[in-house]
């Protein structure tokens, strides 16, 4: 196994993984954001971007995101597209930060929202942050200031939370509030004390 100390970190759109990710940092853990890199690799991808999608998905340069999700996430086609575009320099830079963690070994995280849509990546151990689907689709309408139906629209490119939460090896249950969230995480990361044998 390569990446032993490697954790993904997945969910479901708005289910909680940065906070997690968040709270996962403050508590001395490294986590590799699969979504910051993207973001990097998109603007990097601008030219090639505004050839295949339409210049107007560019702004000086870099790629408006808003602008791309809501039209690549209206069609599977489009959207299958640009992760074919993106998903390759993404891996190939996820990998290179992996192999650094390895060295130190010490459990890290990988940040990957879409790790079982894609299938893609030789990583073993995964947590899911869980969120019940009604719970994720107040969120995602409150945080990107979108109807219903476009959140429910997103949530559907993604497999079931429910499904997700079966695979997983850890799961962190986020449908309460910070405290409960805490004490999740406070239980996982004892779990993980067990199986790796480290302190904080």
């Amino acid at each position: 196994m390569k990446y032993k100390y490697a954790i993904v970190l997945t969910g479901c759109i708005a289910s909680g993984k940065s906070s997690v990710a968040n709270i996962l940092k403050l508590y001395g853990f490294k986590v590799i954001d699969a979504d910051e890199i993207s973001h990097n690799v998109l603007d990097e991808l601008a030219n090639e971007i505004a050839q295949i999608f339409g210049k107007e998905f560019v702004d000086s340069k870099k790629v408006n995101r808003k602008k791309l999700g809501e039209y690549v996430f209206k069609d599977k086609f489009e959207l299958t597209k640009l992760e074919n575009l993106l998903h390759p320099k993404i891996k190939e830079r996820i990998y290179k930060l992996a192999d650094e963690l390895e060295k130190t070994n010490f459990p890290y995280f990988v940040d990957i929202p879409l790790f079982y849509e894609k299938k893609n990546y030789d990583f073993n151990k995964v947590v899911v942050v869980y969120t019940p689907k009604q719970t994720v689709l107040k969120r995602l309408t409150k945080r990107d200031k979108i109807d219903e139906k476009t959140a429910l629209q997103r949530l559907n490119l993604q497999i079931d939370i429910e499904e997700k939460r079966k695979m997983a090896d850890f799961v962190i249950d986020n449908s309460g509030d910070l405290k409960h969230l805490n004490a999740q995480i406070e239980k996982f990361i004892s779990n993980l004390k067990k199986i790796y044998s480290f302190s904080l």
